[in-house]
């Protein structure tokens, strides 16, 4: 990379923050709501709100993340094109309990791709489930994968595939004794019931 590369990566990178409080600033006054109350809606001080959405303090994920859902806005709406141009996505496996997850796409999207490890289990136990708005996609890439939706109990083997709808109470977890391996597509209320908050399958 060139000189000149780097200075204009270097401007884009001061420019951001005031970018994207403006962004924000503009996306709250939509709604209609004070720096209090979203301060109160997010736990952040109002002072801080308005130092990000002054520019003068960078933003950060965890305050970005709640305050796309307050001011019903995606992160790139709040981002623009403040992205690298290089389209890769570093995979990261993070371990919550004994499952193991990969984010395969860039936070700023609305919807999460994750490949899914769970551990073996007897499928005897039962399942944990949870609800949230949304949808759920998942594709098995190796071992059987147990989907509960509601009172329906599918077995999916590798190669499989399910689509189902987030607000029906649904959980997943091994379905033969045997680790299992699949890949997940969620938004964002779907990756923090499932993830953030409590593990994707309760307490492994």
């Amino acid at each position: 990379m060139d000189e000149d590369e780097n200075t204009g990566e270097d401007a884009a990178a001061r420019t951001m923050p005031s970018v994207v409080g403006a962004r924000s600033r503009e996306a709250r006054l939509r709604r209609g709501l004070s720096l209090e109350e979203v301060a109160a809606r997010t736990g952040t001080s109002a002072s801080t709100l308005g130092r990000m959405e002054s520019g003068i303090r960078a933003p950060s994920l965890d305050l970005l993340l709640p305050l796309a859902r307050i001011y019903r806005v995606t992160l790139e709406d709040l981002l623009g094109s403040y992205r690298s141009s290089d389209p890769r996505v570093a995979p990261r496996p993070l371990r919550r309990g004994q499952m193991v997850y990969t984010p395969l796409t860039r936070r700023t999207t609305e919807r999460q791709r994750f490949r899914i490890s769970l551990p073996g289990r007897d499928p005897h136990m039962p399942v944990d489930l949870r609800a949230h708005g949304g949808g759920e996609w998942v594709y098995v890439l190796s071992g059987t994968l147990r989907l509960v939706t509601g009172d329906t109990v599918t077995d999916l083997a590798r190669g499989e595939a399910a689509d189902f709808d987030g607000s029906v109470p649904h959980g997943m977890a091994s379905g033969d004794g045997e680790p299992v391996e699949f890949l997940a597509l969620m938004d964002v209320e779907g990756e923090r019931v499932h993830i953030r908050d409590a593990g994707l399958f309760g307490d492994l």
